[in-house]
């Protein structure tokens, strides 16, 4: 029997309110496995607590998978939390409803443009948006901005979505709703107002003035680990529920959410679901991106390769598992202090955290779209390294594991897909390359900063690194690193 009401499931595992007597207040864009794990979980606990008509109507983007999976079960769905001390789960109530925007954007637009929506929340992925991090600005030639900025009444895009619902809000004087970036990208507010206000000056540039005067972007970090769901996600669910549950999903107990408290239309009360509200995103940002991030993108090159196919799998490794530390005390020596905060204690967490038995996270998956991550997860961290006298070689053995996936290389692997938007002119950079000229062509990448192009020691530093692994197998040079 498919899951469709909350009386189906065990009273001890329903949401603390009841979801029909509940309005929705905010539309989500990227309706994934992370946004159920992560902003629905708590915006579902804020309820519990305060209440408020805020459930979310959930949007997929491309595929219908995740709109068909919820909409037969009224956007119920099972969340399992998984450590090493047990599982626990509960059934979420905070997804009214789930629809696809591929092909027909009129009801995502019209749910956007609605007086109730007061939130548009995003799980999207960096390459979604068609940012352009040097400007501050929109990407033209990003595939989805140019074909919304040919037809912005009729968008697909992130950016053309957001700029056609706030035009039509304006059109109709209705309040502007909150943009709410949740990617893991730096100043992600900042960045993605100045994408939005970009792309409207090319189509409208008074409405590009509205936006940029009346609606807030706050900044946030988000974080939770959150592997896709298998069969046996979907077993375990059932086996909890007694129902047939397509959209279940597990994840790892710790969840954290910080958030720029700027929402002129009001929000959940999330505060009561343990968010942390500040004015210094970025610094927790920073923190996240370079240590816990940057250390899931080194681990992931080097234990895909390495025939790790599982994070965990990677700390059952003792010399990756000692690499994974060592970056991770090299990334915190890069940040500022940030208040209430213990760098030392988090690099435990984290390494706690990848350790955990529960949860089966990929490091193939792990390792899509590298171009997209490695600017902020590594890079970034580089120039502040040598300004505080901290030692570049985990940085450069990071880059050179993920110089050598971007290689193609199989002398120690079988056949795999570089799967990255920027898959095509890698290959060109990278595949059936030597050391030499795979790092010339990357250093001269257009995603890689301009003081960190000019930095040889860095560069050369990775050419050896990159050459022992398209030599050796990967294991011998994780060994040979670590010792």
């Amino acid at each position: 029997m498919r899951l469709t009401t909350l009386e189906q499931v065990p009273a001890a595992l329903r949401p603390g309110y009841d979801p029909a007597a509940h309005g929705v207040g905010i539309v989500h864009l990227g309706l994934g496995a992370f946004h159920k794990a992560h902003q629905a979980a708590l915006t579902d606990l804020a309820m519990s607590a305060e209440g408020g008509d805020w459930r979310i109507l959930g949007v997929s983007l491309r595929s219908p998978k995740a709109s068909e999976d919820l909409a037969p079960q009224n956007g119920l769905y099972t969340l399992i939390e998984k450590g090493a001390e047990g599982t626990n789960a509960c059934v979420i109530g905070a997804i009214a409803d789930a629809i696809c925007s591929a092909g027909n954007p009129e009801p995502t637009l019209q749910a956007m443009t609605a007086e109730g929506t007061r939130i548009v929340s995003l799980t999207v992925t960096e390459k979604a948006y068609g940012l352009n991090r040097a400007t501050v600005g929109c990407d033209p030639e990003h595939p989805a901005v140019a074909a919304d900025l040919a037809n912005p009444q009729a968008p697909q895009g992130v950016l053309g979505l957001l700029t056609e619902a706030l035009r039509r809000r304006r059109t109709a004087e209705i309040a502007p709703f909150t943009v709410l970036c949740c990617d893991n990208l730096p100043e992600n507010g900042t960045l993605l107002r100045g994408a939005v206000v970009d792309f409207a000056r090319k189509i409208d540039p008074s409405l590009a003035d509205w936006i940029a005067e009346t609606v807030a972007f706050p900044s946030t970090m988000v974080d939770r680990i959150t592997p896709a769901a298998t069969a046996s996600t979907l077993a375990e669910a059932q086996a909890l529920t007694g129902t047939e549950d397509h959209a279940a999903i597990e994840t790892e107990r710790f969840v954290q959410w910080v958030i720029e408290d700027n929402f002129p239309q009001g929000r959940p009360a999330w505060e009561a679901a343990g968010v942390i509200f500040t004015e210094d995103v970025p610094a927790f940002e920073a923190m996240k991106l370079r240590m816990l991030n940057g250390a899931h993108s080194m681990l992931a090159y080097a234990g895909f390769h390495a025939g790790l196919p599982l994070v965990r799998d990677v700390m059952s490794h003792a010399p990756l598992a000692n690499l994974v530390r060592r970056h991770l005390s090299a990334a915190a020596a890069t940040l500022p202090p940030i208040p209430g905060i213990d760098l030392d204690a988090y690099a435990a967490a984290l390494a706690a955290r990848f350790e955990n038995p529960g949860i089966a996270h990929e490091t193939y998956q792990i390792a899509m779209d590298g171009s997209e991550k490695m600017p902020q997860r590594i890079f970034a961290a580089v120039e502040d390294a040598r300004t505080r006298g901290v030692d570049i070689r985990p940085f450069a053995f990071a880059t050179a594991a993920w110089a050598r996936h971007v290689s193609m290389a199989t002398h120690d692997c079988a056949p795999y897909e570089l799967r990255d938007p920027r898959a095509d002119a890698l290959r060109q950079m990278a595949e059936g390359k030597e050391a030499d000229d795979i790092v010339s062509a990357l250093r001269g990448a257009p995603f890689v900063p301009a003081s960190l192009f000019s930095d040889m020691d860095f560069w050369t530093t990775v050419e050896g690194i990159l050459a022992e692994m398209l030599f050796d197998p990967m294991t011998v040079v994780i060994a040979r690193e670590a010792s």
